[in-house]
């Protein structure tokens, strides 16, 4: 049984200042604690609009490490990149912002590889997960397709893998580095935003069907272990 709790906002302003306020009473705790603190963030069309309120929280960012949960084939200065966000956002506040792919690498599974051996290197596991969720039921990069499996199977070792989605998203249509659930789950925190009452019914759904369900999200939820706090906004 997923163990989901649902915050809910009248707009996504509230929505931004809730998440950016719980993330950055997180990442304090974790340098107050171990003196540092690394969290993983998504892309997608919501984090933007928390990036800016989190940056401006009272942190130690300069102890802070912030990596994608997922991230694009394409070079960090491509429109493309969930990296090139994220450093925007947060390398003016002092954080260390990691890519997790090289431009350079062409062959997907090798990206995975080369993401998988960076994050080795990283003090693991990350204080926060925060994930996002498309209106097909992906999340991070865990697309329907043939590499689902490899993503969601992947040893407790493993930390990131290449995938190739199918069908490719019409507004990304490259393949992607993601981390893998094992990776997500082991994280101290998980966190979800989604907007838009059909993602919020998709989401629903896939914590309903827990194991059955068809859902990359879904399936990742259903093996958490931690309680699972969901940011909506219609």
């Amino acid at each position: 049984m997923i163990e989901a709790e649902w915050w809910e906002y009248d707009t996504l302003d509230e929505l931004a200042d809730a998440v950016a306020g719980d993330i950055g009473f997180i990442v304090e705790s974790a340098v107050e604690a171990r003196n540092a603190s690394l969290i993983a963030v998504p892309g997608g069309k919501t984090a933007p609009a928390v990036f800016p309120k989190l940056a401006a929280q009272k942190v130690q960012w300069k102890r802070v490490t912030i990596i994608p949960g997922d991230e694009r084939l394409v070079p960090v200065d491509n429109d493309l990149s969930n990296v090139r966000e994220i450093a925007r956002s947060f390398l003016p506040t002092g954080a260390r912002v990691i890519p997790i792919v090289s431009g350079k690498v062409a062959d997907y599974r090798l990206a995975g590889n080369s993401a998988d051996a960076l994050l080795q290197d990283l003090p693991w596991p990350p204080d926060l997960v925060w994930l996002g969720m498309g209106e097909d039921g992906h999340t991070a990069s865990i697309f329907p397709g043939a590499d689902l499996q490899d993503a969601l199977d992947a040893p407790k070792a493993r930390r990131a893998v290449g995938v190739m989605p199918d069908p490719l998203p019409p507004e990304a249509p490259v393949a992607r580095v993601t981390l893998t659930r094992a990776a997500i789950l082991s994280a101290r925190t998980v966190l979800i935003t989604v907007t838009g009452q059909k993602k919020r019914e998709v989401l629903e759904r896939a914590i309903a069907d827990g194991q059955s369900s068809k859902l990359p999200i879904g399936r990742v939820l259903a093996e958490a272990e931690q309680p699972i706090d969901i940011h909506w906004c219609p």
